[in-house]
């Protein structure tokens, strides 16, 4: 017969993660999971068209001066970049983000994680960063790529020490489209087991919200009512950063603290919602 081995007490031989660090694997995991998909992949490399059609400007307005008055490059140029950049933001949010949390209820898949040694914030956490990610890829890093390409096709600084403030307007205005959409997506992920039905409901929150303002607009001839409506509430708020004149006669302020409200709603939303035990109320 075999020896009977001693199975009493011993320090752990293996290698210890860093706390707080969790957030990061399963971030790297949905970003890996989303890019395996062509379909996906293929939106990510066309939102980079206007980023190319921008640089093909900038760089016939440097070079070519006689084109200067047709390819005029000013601050509304970044604005107007990151306004058109909101269809893919759009996109990616209900792609990428509807089934990050719903498909993991589908699967009960809340109780495998959150019974492991992770954190609820991580898990959120994680989840959060891949819809940052991927909105971060097509706002704040080829709005800031579209400043360095200006100094360089130009050779020097002057664009930039005339508008020194593009540079933190172009990291606050995506910061503001990225925030709001990722944790809004995030929350309605959390309210259902189907991505399908998640989608709906941000589809129809940001549509829905922009036709009561189309309607209130029609039946009352101003725009004071624009704080009804998610996207000009960022509208508004980019507007006010870039400098230029709001579009709406809704003051910004309001409109700053509707879109405040609307992510301290979804983290409350998370914050119920993720657990690892099923509450019934």
């Amino acid at each position: 017969m075999s020896p009977i081995h001693d199975q009493s007490y011993r320090r752990y031989q293996g290698a210890r993660n860093m706390s707080g660090s969790a957030w990061a694997v399963i971030a790297w995991s949905g970003i890996r999971a989303m890019l395996a998909k062509r379909a996906y992949l293929g939106l990510v490399i066309f939102s980079w068209v206007p980023f190319i059609v921008n640089a093909v400007r900038i760089y016939v307005a440097a070079n070519y001066p006689q084109a200067g008055a047709f390819f005029g490059i000013s601050p509304n140029t970044f604005r107007q970049f990151l306004e058109s950049q909101g269809v893919f933001v759009f996109f990616m949010t209900v792609w990428a983000g509807a089934g990050l949390i719903a498909n993991d209820r589908r699967a009960n898949a809340l109780q495998i994680y959150l019974s492991k040694p992770l954190l609820r914030s991580e898990y959120i956490g994680g989840k959060l960063a891949v819809l940052v990610a991927f909105l971060v890829n097509v706002t704040l890093i080829p709005g800031l790529l579209l400043l360095l390409l200006q100094i360089a096709f130009s050779g020097n600084f002057d664009f930039i020490r005339a508008n020194a403030y593009l540079v933190p307007a172009v990291i606050l205005g995506s910061l503001v489209q990225v925030i709001v959409a990722s944790t809004t997506m995030l929350a309605l992920s959390s309210l259902s087991k189907s991505s399908r039905y998640a989608a709906l409901l941000y589809t129809g929150a940001i549509f829905f919200t922009d036709a009561v303002f189309g309607a209130v607009r029609v039946i009352t001839g101003n725009t004071r009512m624009a704080w009804l409506s998610i996207s000009a509430n960022m509208g508004q708020v980019t507007d006010v950063i870039f400098r230029q004149t709001p579009k709406y006669e809704t003051p910004w302020i309001v409109s700053l603290m509707v879109l405040l409200a609307l992510v301290a709603l979804s983290i409350s939303v998370l914050e119920r919602r993720v657990r690892g035990v099923e509450v019934v109320s």
